[in-house]
């Protein structure tokens, strides 16, 4: 994706407040329970869509939403959950052994700690910010592809790799949004700034975004 035109910052506080002020509490749409099941269902999402890791995880979560109970469930009645999503075999050894290390090592509890959660098979940074974001109320940033797109197209925040992105939208976003900052540009870029056509007519941050093949109408 190449690189776009820098929006100043005076800018980004309107950025904000426009999304804000459509959806003031945006939340993320992995179903859950509980920390744990946040987890499962993050590490079930990668090169998934939320739709069909919702619709997975509603049976699962009724039979296993505990380490313990997933690790009673056993991996071959988890494979057959998770059948559906991409990647199934080798996410249901992540979510096995993840569970046997938070017994192991964490005493059942999903940790607070970014080292300690990236250190669980089948968890890296994304995965981590999203669980320190939804789970405990750390204002991080959870750079996906909605994420990405939307920051460099917008200028927001630019950079070549989802770390580059985050670490610019880590010192420009105010503090004031930063709690909600990467649910707000996930929906944005799922609905409305998509990947082939953005709709740039319906988008409340058309006049601020520097994108610079916008349509009005």
């Amino acid at each position: 994706m190449p690189v776009m035109a820098r929006l100043p910052d005076a800018d980004i506080d309107a950025f904000f407040a426009r999304l804000a002020e459509r959806n003031p509490a945006p939340k993320g749409e992995l179903e859950h329970l509980n920390p744990y099941t946040l987890l499962v269902a993050v590490v079930l999402s990668a090169q998934a869509t939320d739709a069909s890791v919702n619709k997975a995880t509603e049976p699962l979560f009724k039979v296993a939403d505990t380490p313990a109970k997933m690790l009673k469930l056993g991996e071959a009645r988890l494979k057959q959950h998770i059948k559906t999503i991409g990647l199934y075999n080798a996410k249901a050894k992540n979510i096995i052994a993840l569970s046997k290390l938070l017994i192991e090592r964490h005493g059942g509890e999903v940790p607070r700690g970014r080292a300690e959660l990236e250190a669980l098979p089948g968890v890296g940074r994304k995965t981590a910010n999203v669980v320190l974001n939804i789970a405990f109320g750390e204002p991080t940033m959870a750079v996906d592809t909605h994420v990405f797109r939307v920051a460099n197209r917008t200028g927001l925040a630019t950079g070549k790799t989802p770390l580059a992105v985050e670490l610019a939208l880590e010192r420009r976003v105010p503090t004031t949004w930063k709690q909600h900052a990467h649910h707000w540009l996930i929906l944005h870029g799922r609905y409305i700034c998509k990947a082939r056509k953005p709709d740039c007519a319906g988008c409340p941050v058309m006049e601020i975004c520097r994108f610079k093949g916008k349509v009005a109408a």
